[in-house]
């Protein structure tokens, strides 16, 4: 099943201006005995585009999941635009593709009208114009012609483009993508990039968790190097120090010395990384 995950019946908590749209502060996360997240305090500003990078078992998704408002924290806070998560239906959580049945009997218009519940309520039924809003969100990431489709027929960039429509359905102004890029060629990874920059344009922030390090360093504004705690966050050439790598990754990351520079070569498997 595709869950919206997001308040149904929650009134939106109102944004403060000054406030910076994403802020934790001494966040820790701990299943029975383990610990995720440990202390990991940061905050983002408007319409910036954040790579989360660490090995499998980092608490890439953990933390995302805190954000969304989907998983208690054991200590510490987190604030979107000034209050809890769970008081707005501005954030969008795009769950990992293992994460989802594509045999769910929906169509990619239904699940795009996911995005639009927080602002029905729970009770009430669309109308023309939730529908009509729904298919502008399809035509912003080019998928008009699939609206009918079922979401188990789609390919692995389709996939990732219809949660992006039904981030924007939902008026979102924070995404947070749980591996998008896992898996798709590079014609696919453009055409997220290129949707990336149409979010950009619209002033919604963005964190992507991948596990491409070189990517992370070319094509976002800021890293977030992460393994339970952070070692690092900011511009990629200063937190891809290799001592600061080497402390994140132990003996899961190597350095190839290439014809433009230093190579990072780190762990590329998906899946399990909570």
């Amino acid at each position: 099943m595709v869950e919206a995950r997001m308040p149904l019946r929650r009134k939106q908590a109102p944004h403060l201006p000054d406030a910076p749209i994403l802020e934790a502060s001494g966040v820790s996360v701990r299943y029975g005995g383990r610990v995720a997240l440990e202390e990991v305090s940061f905050r983002l500003t408007r319409g910036e585009r954040v790579a989360v990078v660490g090995p499998n078992g980092a608490g890439k998704s953990t933390l995302f999941k805190a954000v969304a408002g989907v998983l208690s924290l054991s200590a510490g806070e987190i604030r979107v635009a000034g209050h809890e998560p769970g008081r707005h239906f501005c954030i969008a959580y795009v769950p990992q593709r293992s994460d989802v049945d594509w045999n769910f009997p929906v169509t990619v218009a239904d699940v795009v009208m996911m995005g639009r519940i927080g602002r029905l309520g729970f009770l009430r039924h669309a109308r023309r114009r939730d529908w009509a809003f729904v298919s502008r969100c399809l035509e912003v990431v080019g998928m008009s012609d699939l609206a009918e489709r079922q979401i188990g027929e789609l390919s692995g960039g389709q996939q990732q483009r219809m949660f992006v429509a039904r981030a924007l359905a939902q008026e979102a102004e924070l995404m947070l993508m749980d591996e998008p890029l896992t898996g798709l060629d590079a014609p696919s990874q453009e055409g997220i990039f290129h949707i990336l920059e149409e979010l950009r344009a619209r002033q919604v922030t963005v964190m992507v968790a991948t596990h491409d390090l070189n990517m992370a360093a070319k094509r976002f504004d800021r890293v977030m190097l992460l393994n339970r705690r952070l070692f690092g966050f900011g511009r990629a050439d200063e937190v891809f120090a290799p001592e600061r790598l080497q402390l994140a990754y132990g003996g899961q990351i190597r350095f190839v010395q290439g014809e433009d520079g230093l190579m990072l070569l780190s762990d590329t498997c998906c899946g399990g990384d909570r």
